[in-house]
């Protein structure tokens, strides 16, 4: 039979049993917690800042405001909502649904945030939205109006406890919950509702440990994203792969730069992108011309009305915002002040989701920034400079002292300036600079550079500030040579005439003009020993283990097929310089 708590005393006292971290109920509810009984466990302690949104993977904020049928609540507790399916599948209970379905077709399922005892006639004023209301049917005198009432509350179901007022449960409450797809469960005589409170609780204790193992096993997973050469896509390959969905980086302009996962839709898509804009830089300004569609969202981005957005947009833009497109959920999360926007679209609902992409959002903000630091204003006062007409070895006085270092780099597919950006954090400098193909970084100080994960670099020897270009083009002769040699670093190698000429094109010419020598071996060989002895006979011949005339005649023969005067120094070093390469 239900507690007497609930039955003893004046008929207005509530037997209120909240959530581990429930808000308090109205003065006038006259609630009390409902004694969990001598044998009982203690309630599980909530956390002191509800750092992860339990109900969903995305903001609790919504552009859509709330319908007005809702009761003025505070805000739900920081701890999971208990699926109803799991309350009922707890045998010991013996709970019987009469009315409802815990799982309406299309829809998410009926999920308890909170477990209430009341005998009011009325309990609407006293319920704040979620809740598993238990109650023996003290005042119930009128079943239609009490079941639209929870309705209308916002109340998960209802528990109704057999003996001693009822020995089953009205026909016209079933009928009523029934008509309003609200669960009615029928609680056994031999079941408390210190019970059934007891169930729930300890659900959320278990769904809580899930959440936290989630949340730490995602964090993990981010940080070790966040270090990887390619930090970008991999943090969104496994927020993705974390929520089940799909992530996407917009640009300002709202062009996707990376996405993962498997994407939504059309429909959900678009619905992102008009979402994104929300948040995005525009939504601070004029609304866009045009485009209809987005009003609705812009117009009630964060809950406002649309009267209240216009009055505010120009004041702050919100940081984050979420909606859905059907059965799928969008969130999406400003990334600092460029203008770029993180998109998820998932169709789980997953405990502390909205913690795992509130971490990648922070990640990709960090990663996505500009650095910034006291050196800010020296880069704005030699960019002024230049702009001004000063010779770029004034404004590079601007930046520091020198020497400088001149890094040119590239890597499997085209690098965009997030990836740059990342290269440059890498090599400690903000001075970067990409075309699209390659990356180019400027270092001061003569620091070395080591090779960094997923790139090729070419790296120039220090220089003063007026000898930079000279760097640059060094620096891409380089970057040169590492790729035709497929190492992940090469530097300059010095100041000769050698160095002046790419490997690759290097290596065609000398194909090119040794080419009828290229079928003899001997050929080749003595002509590289010859011309590296100075022309001498004698050496070469003991280089060789050959005659002196093998030699003569050897070298007459190159001279012949190739059709050069080997007499002559220029043809000589040309052919000097073929041979190193060949």
């Amino acid at each position: 039979m239900p507690d007497s708590a609930a039955l003893q005393g004046a008929p207005a006292a509530d037997a209120a049993s909240p959530g581990p971290s429930a808000a308090a109920a109205p003065a006038n509810d006259s609630a009390v917690p409902v004694p969990a009984g001598p044998s009982a466990p203690a309630a599980p302690t909530a956390p002191t800042a509800p750092t992860a949104d339990s109900a969903a993977p995305f903001p609790t904020g919504s552009p859509v405001p709330a319908g007005p049928s809702a009761p003025a609540a505070s805000a739900a507790p920081p701890t999971p909502p208990v699926p109803l399916t799991a309350l009922l599948a707890r045998e010991e209970l013996g709970l019987r649904l009469l009315a409802g379905t815990p799982e309406p077709p299309g829809a998410e399922g009926v999920r308890i945030r909170w477990v209430h005892a009341s005998e009011m006639a009325d309990p609407y004023p006293y319920l704040l939205g979620g809740e598993l209301l238990l109650t023996a049917g003290v005042l119930l005198k009128d079943p239609e109006r009490y079941a639209a009432r929870v309705a209308e509350a916002g109340g998960a179901a209802i528990g109704f406890g057999l003996a001693p007022v009822y020995d089953a449960v009205p026909d016209a409450l079933v009928a009523a919950c029934e008509r309003r797809g609200l669960p009615l469960l029928e609680v056994p005589p031999k079941t408390p509702f210190t019970a059934v409170a007891r169930a729930v609780w300890g659900l959320m204790a278990q769904a809580r440990l899930r959440e936290v193992r989630r949340v730490s096993e995602a964090q993990q997973g981010l940080a070790g994203a966040a270090a990887r050469p390619d930090p970008v896509p991999a943090v969104l390959q496994q927020l993705a792969s974390r929520l089940g969905g799909w992530a996407v980086l917009l640009a300002p302009d709202g062009s996707a730069l990376h996405v993962s996962g498997r994407a939504p839709s059309r429909e959900a898509r678009e619905a992102l992108g008009r979402l994104a804009r929300v948040v995005g830089p525009e939504s601070a300004g004029e609304e866009p011309a045009g485009d209809p569609a987005t009003a609705p969202l812009r117009g009630t981005a964060g809950g406002r009305t649309a009267q209240g957005a216009a009055a505010d947009a120009a004041r702050r833009a919100p940081s984050s915002a979420a909606d859905t497109a059907g059965d799928v959920h969008l969130a999406a999360y400003a990334l600092g002040g460029e203008g770029l926007v993180l998109g998820i679209a998932a169709e789980g609902r997953e405990p502390g989701g909205h913690t795992v992409a509130g971490l990648a959002a922070v990640l990709l903000s960090l990663l996505t920034a500009p650095h910034r630091g006291a050196d800010a204003s020296g880069r704005t006062a030699a960019l002024v400079r230049l702009l001004l007409g000063g010779t770029p070895a004034e404004a590079v006085r601007e930046l520091g002292g020198g020497p400088w270092t001149v890094v040119h780099g590239t890597r499997p597919g085209q690098p965009d300036r997030i990836a740059a950006s990342a290269l440059g954090a890498a090599l400690g400098s903000a001075l970067v600079d990409t075309d699209g193909a390659r990356v180019r970084v400027l270092l001061c100080g003569d620091r070395r550079v080591e090779p960094q994960p997923g790139w090729t670099l070419g790296v120039s020897a220090p220089a003063a500030a007026e000898e930079l270009g000279t760097a640059d083009a060094a620096a891409a002769r380089a970057l040169r040579r590492a790729e035709a040699t497929r190492v992940p670093l090469a530097r300059q190698r010095g100041t000769g005439l050698g160095e002046l000429v790419a490997p690759d094109e290097a290596a065609v010419h000398a194909r090119t003009l040794l080419a009828p020598v290229a079928d003899s071996p001997a050929l080749t060989e003595t002509l590289r020993v010859w011309l590296s002895l100075h022309g001498s006979w004698d050496r070469t011949a003991v280089a060789l283990g050959v005659h002196r005339n093998t030699v003569r005649q050897r070298i007459a023969r190159c001279g012949s097929l190739l059709g050069v005067d080997l007499d002559d120094a220029d043809a000589r070093m040309e052919l000097w310089f073929a041979l190193r390469y060949s």
